[in-house]
């Protein structure tokens, strides 16, 4: 299992690097910044003891990965899972230059993880474990140097424990902007916590609108029901379409007619899985992916759509939440098979705008309201997919080499401005 884990992280690593290629070879970009920006600047690995609530003391391995700060600080997030890796985390932070540089906005790329099972952890530990991954990472760490969010098995209550710890490292001077996805009361920003999946929702409008499919009355097959997930089908189902399925790591439900999400919510929130849910019935993963409807939505783990399914696919349109969920042998059937891919780096970057805007908010002190929050953000993803349909257009090509292309010319635009420090 482990070694499947491994070779799927390679590959995400693969995919990143392999679509950048495409991308500087059809921009023309010469060979020196293609060197620079296909690599990471900085990769810190970290090592620590954890004490355990026995008394017992564990060692414990993280990570923190700075691509390139071409536009500004680099941001991104923070993940715990016991499978975490180096490589994992570096394609997370190229990926994450790429999703900042196609929203526009003054960010850069990077990413941390903690190799750790947390859900084997007491508060106490993760606290602990929390406080001293960020002390060990501390020196690359800063409002106007990198700034950590919330990932996958991380919260406003991890993040809280972040900015606390910086602000003693910093002789207790309050960072609010060192830090985003915090509660509200120390300076988070309204809307954070479904950026993710309300991102995705408009994002999702666009491309069914490009394929003159209503909002209303669309069918979609989710696999994955995380936060993002869960967030993305509440938003979706308000809008008058039909969530026909959702699978999680535990199984799958199916209701041609429609699944009530806010039942569905509840019932995964009371029993851990969406499984057993009433009136629905059991469908594999693998039947999921395959089914028929407007949208299809992986939202869980990379790697699902690979050349043994693609051809199966019955899709009209597929949004990537999950980062990496495509292979790159099924996303060239995909295409030959004309089914719209809406790229990961395009279809999950809301988390990296309301990220950018509680930052802002964070220098200012001052809060915008959810409205507000949720205008800008509504802007800020229907630009980029406007921008990235004219190029796809344009230059006859899919949706992911697009915005590869966008997202990389503005980055080595922006390098070639700052010149060689030499």
């Amino acid at each position: 299992m482990l070694e499947i884990q491994r070779r799927s992280e390679a590959q995400l690593l693969q995919m990143a690097r392999h679509f950048f290629d495409e991308a500087a070879a059809r921009l023309g970009l010469e060979t020196s910044l293609r060197e620079l920006l296909r690599y990471p600047k900085r990769k810190l690995i970290v090592g620590f003891p954890l004490q355990m609530d026995s008394g017992e003391v564990c060692y414990i391995e993280g990570y923190r990965v700075q691509h390139h700060s071409v536009l500004g600080p680099c941001k991104g997030g923070v993940r715990y899972h016991p499978e975490v890796t180096l490589e994992e985390i570096e394609a997370l932070a190229i990926l994450a230059t790429w999703e900042a540089a196609l929203l526009g906005v003054p960010l850069s790329g990077a990413k941390g993880g903690v190799r750790c099972d947390p859900k084997t952890l007491s508060v106490g530990e993760l606290e602990r474990l929390t406080r001293r991954y960020t002390a060990e990472i501390a020196p690359l760490i800063g409002p106007e140097r990198d700034i950590p969010e919330p990932d996958l098995y991380t919260s406003e209550r991890e993040m809280a424990w972040m900015l606390d710890t910086l602000s003693m490292h910093a002789h207790g001077r309050y960072m609010a902007p060192a830090v985003t996805g915090k509660p509200l009361l120390l300076g988070g920003s309204p809307g954070r916590d479904v950026a993710s999946g309300r991102g995705a929702f408009f994002i999702a409008t666009e491309a069914l609108k490009s394929l003159e499919i209503p909002v209303a009355g669309a069918t979609v097959a989710m696999q994955g029901f995380g936060h993002a997930g869960t967030s993305f089908a509440r938003f979706i189902t308000e809008a008058g379409a039909k969530v026909i399925a959702v699978s999680d790591s535990s199984g799958g439900v199916f209701a041609e007619r429609g699944l009530d999400i806010l039942a569905l919510i509840e019932h995964k929130r009371s029993t851990g899985s969406v499984r057993n849910f009433p009136g629905a019935a059991p469908i594999s993963n693998e039947e999921l992916l395959t089914l028929r409807c407007d949208l299809l939505v992986p939202a869980a783990m990379e790697n699902q759509l690979t050349e043994a399914n693609a051809g199966l696919v019955k899709a009209r349109s597929i949004l990537e939440i999950a980062n990496g969920p495509t292979t790159l042998e099924a996303d060239r059937i995909l295409y030959e098979r004309g089914i719209l891919v809406v790229p990961d780096i395009l279809a999950n970057a809301g988390g990296m705008a309301v990220s950018y805007f509680e930052w802002v908010q964070g220098h200012s002190g001052y809060s915008w309201g959810a409205e507000h929050i949720e205008r800008l953000l509504y802007q800020c993803m229907s630009r980029a997919y406007q921008t990235v349909q004219a190029v796809c257009e344009h230059e006859n090509t899919d949706l992911r080499t697009a915005a590869y292309c966008v997202a990389v010319d503005r980055v080595a635009t922006a390098a070639r401005a700052r010149g060689l420090y030499a």
